[in-house]
């Protein structure tokens, strides 16, 4: 007897796709969206090594415009990332530090900040192939 060629252990469940409705999906969502945009991602960068000012963050991240600063570390303070201290001087001093949660994202940041660098020529020419073949 040789082996069949029939096929068998065909009752295999489906696979089960992640419904973007559910609750879990949502948060998720809502989550890698703050933390995956790119100024939050400058940001978290920028306080992994300290407190800083407003003004501070605004030299250290190129092209971020005041309003768009202010938003993000609203954004970050909302979810627990970010922490803002008011010092009562004249004028009052303000700084912004990550909390506990918002330096667990440091390696991560870091290792996706990292990669970005390591691979930017890479990007850099498939996006000028692509271009080329689609007449952009």
């Amino acid at each position: 007897m040789g082996t069949s060629l029939r096929p068998a252990h065909t009752d295999l469940p489906a696979p089960r796709v992640p419904d973007p409705d559910h609750p879990d999906c949502r948060g998720v969502a809502s989550i890698l969206s703050r933390v995956g945009d790119k100024w939050s991602v400058f940001v978290i960068m920028m306080l992994s090594d300290g407190p800083k000012r407003f003004n501070e963050l605004k030299r250290m991240i190129n092209g971020i415009s005041q309003r768009m600063l202010t938003l993000t570390l609203r954004g970050l303070e909302r979810d627990g990332l970010v922490t803002r201290t008011i010092f009562p001087t004249i004028p009052p001093r303000v700084d912004y530090e990550l909390t506990d949660l918002g330096r667990g994202l440091q390696q991560p940041v870091k290792a996706l900040g990292e990669w970005a660098i390591a691979h930017q020529e890479q990007i850099a020419a498939a996006r000028t192939r692509f271009d080329e073949r689609n007449g952009s």
